[in-house]
């Protein structure tokens, strides 16, 4: 009688357990997702402080006036722009470098043509370069957009 007995126990034993596992292990998930978002939470509200004294800091006109003029080069009537030049590129007399051109560069820049001419122009040169079949492919030859020279 005492097997049976413990039979039945067993299954029953058995029959919780089968039954309340899938409970038990579904609370567990929901816990650790719970946990995942608390501390998401935390940081998107962290987030969210940080950029509202971000914006706060908008309201002040000094840090307004700072930030135009690191970020767009601004000056305030009456002030004086000052442009740090690289002291490679020029001597200390005010000559310019060894080797350097005294006389500036004319190029897209400085003509007053578009941009989008500029860059049809130097595509079109590119277009008509030529290489010289006896030669170094690295030295190129342009001819003139217009087929002359």
């Amino acid at each position: 009688m005492l097997t049976v007995r413990l039979m039945v126990l067993a299954v029953v034993v058995l029959l919780a357990f089968v039954l309340l596992l899938p409970t038990v292990r579904g609370a567990v998930q929901q816990q650790a997702e719970i946990d995942r978002l608390q501390a998401e939470l935390t940081a998107n509200q962290a987030d969210r402080d940080r950029l509202e004294n971000e914006l706060a800091r908008w309201d002040d006109r000094t840090y307004v006036v700072q930030q135009a003029r690191s970020r767009l080069n601004y000056v305030l009537p009456g002030d004086t722009a000052w442009r740090v030049v690289d002291a490679d590129e020029i001597e200390a007399d005010g000559e310019p470098a060894a080797g350097e051109d005294p006389t500036p560069e004319v190029g897209p820049a400085t003509t007053g043509a578009p941009w989008y001419q500029s860059m049809w122009e130097s595509l079109q040169s590119t277009d008509h370069a030529t290489v010289d079949p006896g030669g170094d492919p690295d030295d190129v030859e342009t001819s003139a957009p217009d087929g002359g020279q």
